[in-house]
């Protein structure tokens, strides 16, 4: 008998229990039920495309799509350093499909007039890391995430923070094996001599800082260590926002409002809010070729009754009227050959007003008055002007001052310049005692905003005691192992306290513009992305003005909210008569040997306008397992 004889006689034999099974198979599943239905709807509807029309009946029953793979690659950043990308797959109806990609900024700030050394060594260390991530995201990772739904974010950013803290500990481990072997070698008898030779020179230093730290007014406080980062934590903050840009992708609904269904539990609200930009015009720091070193960027706010898409074209206007005063001859390209990797204009000033003047000029020329039809921001960036061998800011070249003088200079700066509505980080997070006291003068007409103290935004959710000046609110940048989970849970405590927060980009941005609908889903207060030059951040503003246009189409656009300062000083002295009116407490005379003592305002755990700042406890990094 011929092969396909065989076969056709096999086939008559079982089937009667092949119908059976079959029969049984799509009875179970529901099959003809769901396509009766289909049928009898369709013939009534009578659809242009009636194929099309039952696929997206039966998609409806179809399986949620899981991931099925995680390709990560090194692409470049805006200023042609290495970053990650991250791309999803998900298994889609029976097919496997790249679902989205996402490119995460390097946590890595730009260093400007810094040695070859140090390049050299922050070129390396960001190398590493994204090496590093790329084996996580390519290896374990995409094992650990596979078969998970991404619209699961709780699940998906619980699982990234076990791998993460595993990782810790297991650099911990190597630090520890590392550090025995390098005291074995040490206790080496032929060591002992190079031990007391480095003795004395090390007295001599003390001696020296002595000599200089008597000079000062009063002794600061030094800085604190910077904050380790694990190598290879990119690849944790850029999946985790990966997962959730596929699930709204998934979902067909834009990432704003996936956000924000997360963040208000899957309560959305009927309105939503565009944040206020930030557009940073000059730059006046110390990479300028002035004297002037204080104002790194000097921004232009909108005022909040018009629209972001009217307030930008104010603010270009601006600019343009900016670039004639810097350019009077109209030498177009020097002007343009001035762009800063912020984006903005940069230009050499020699005193704290000359900047100022110049705006006042831009906007009276067109017919502008600040403090009314654009508002002023300026980020001083404190913490990169102290001289820690005199103990104060270099504000100018040769012109130091004291914490207590810089706090009286920017009560009489706000007071001659009342247009400006916000500072960013005007002193160093270690100058908590004159942070309080600049909020108390100012704080109730302008807004002051700690960004160097809030880079890490899982930091601020794991550790109760962490150390942030009083502030009127946070500049969180999403970086290294940031979780979704994390943006959420922050954003929620600061709308407790009645804190603002601005998301801000990164110094080495990319073309992604995820930034702006992570502010617009999380109901952030401003965004700061830089200047409205540089195509990697021009493309964030185009999303801003797409994203309102979508919300005013759809009737769900909140229109803008006055400015709402805290009156730091009425607070302090409501909660001294509170006090006062308290009955008086005895003291225990067999206090407990575990009683905890109370938090002094030195210590100041997460203060925000006088009251602590309650964080979940989790897994803190030890700094001293870091190189």
């Amino acid at each position: 008998m011929e092969p396909g004889g065989e076969r056709e006689l096999w086939r008559r034999r079982h089937l009667p229990e092949l119908r059976h099974q079959a029969a049984e198979y799509y009875r179970s599943n529901e099959v003809p039920q769901r396509l009766e239905e289909a049928l009898n709807a369709t013939f009534y509807l009578r659809p242009a495309d009636l194929y099309g029309h039952l696929a997206n009946y039966f998609s409806k029953f179809s399986k949620p799509p899981v991931i099925c793979k995680l390709i990560g690659r090194k692409v470049l950043d805006g200023v042609g350093r290495p970053t990650l990308e991250v791309e999803i797959f998900c298994t889609v109806k029976n097919y496997e499909k790249s679902i989205c990609s996402i490119v995460v900024s390097s946590h890595s700030e730009i260093l400007e007039n810094a040695s070859p050394e140090a390049m050299d060594a922050d070129e390396k260390e960001r190398n590493d890391s994204i090496n590093r991530g790329l084996e996580w995201v390519n290896g374990s990772l995409n094992e650990m995430l596979r078969d998970l739904q991404p619209a699961d974010q709780c699940k998906v950013d619980e699982l990234l923070g076990e791998y993460f803290a595993k990782k810790v500990e297991e650099e911990k481990e190597r630090k520890a094996i590392e550090k025995e072997e390098q005291e074995a070698a040490i206790s080496a008898p032929a060591c002992v001599p190079a031990l007391s030779a480095v003795t004395p020179s090390g007295k001599k230093k003390g001696v020296k800082l002595g000599k200089k730290s008597s000079v000062a007014e009063k002794p600061i406080s030094p800085a604190e260590p910077i904050e380790p980062v694990l190598c290879g934590s990119i690849a944790i903050g850029g999946l985790s926002l990966a997962v959730a840009k596929t699930g709204a992708t998934i979902n067909n609904t834009p990432l704003y409002l996936h956000l924000a269904l997360m963040k208000h539990e899957q309560d959305l609200p009927k309105e939503l809010t565009v944040p206020l930009p930030m557009v940073t015009l000059l730059s006046c720091g110390k990479s300028s070729s002035g004297k002037l070193k204080l104002m790194k960027e000097v921004m232009l706010i909108p005022p909040t009754e018009i629209t972001v898409k009217q307030g930008i074209e104010r603010l270009l206007e601006i600019q343009k009227q900016m670039m004639r005063l810097l350019d009077p001859v109209g030498k177009g390209p020097s002007v343009l050959k001035r762009i800063s990797h912020l984006g903005c204009l940069i230009t050499g000033c020699d005193s704290l007003e000359q900047p100022l003047i110049l705006l006042q000029t831009a906007c009276r020329n067109l017919g502008l008055e600040l403090g009314i039809d654009v508002h002023l921001a300026i980020n001083c960036a404190a913490h990169e002007l102290m001289d820690y061998t005199k103990g104060k800011y270099e504000i100018l070249t040769g012109t130091l001052k004291s914490p207590d003088e810089m706090v009286d200079m920017y009560v009489d700066l706000i007071n001659k310049y009342p247009s400006i509505i916000a500072l960013i980080d005007p002193l160093r997070k270690e100058d908590g005692h004159q942070w309080s006291n600049i909020c108390n003068a100012v704080g109730s007409r302008c807004y002051l905003i700690a960004e160097d103290a809030a880079k890490s935004i899982s930091k601020l959710v794991e550790d109760q005691n962490i150390n942030v000046p009083k502030c009127s609110g946070l500049i969180i940048k999403y970086t290294n192992q940031t979780k979704i989970s994390d943006l959420t849970e922050l954003t929620r405590l600061l709308d407790g306290q009645r804190h603002i927060a601005i998301l801000g980009s990164p110094a080495g941005e990319s073309s992604d513009d995820s930034l702006v609908d992570l502010a617009v889903g999380l109901s952030a207060r401003f965004i700061k992305l830089g200047g409205l030059s540089r195509g990697e951040r021009v493309t964030k503003y185009n999303r801003l003005l797409a994203i309102e246009e979508e919300l005013a189409k759809n009737g769900t656009l909140r229109s803008g909210e006055n400015h709402e300062f805290v009156d730091f000083a009425e607070e302090a002295q409501t909660a001294e008569e509170l006090l006062d009116a308290l009955p008086p407490i005895e003291q225990d005379p067999w206090p407990s040997q575990h009683s905890q003592p109370l938090l002094t305002q030195d210590q100041n755990p997460v203060s925000l306008h006088g009251s602590t700042l309650h964080l979940n406890e989790a897994t803190k990094m030890d700094p001293s397992i870091f190189p």
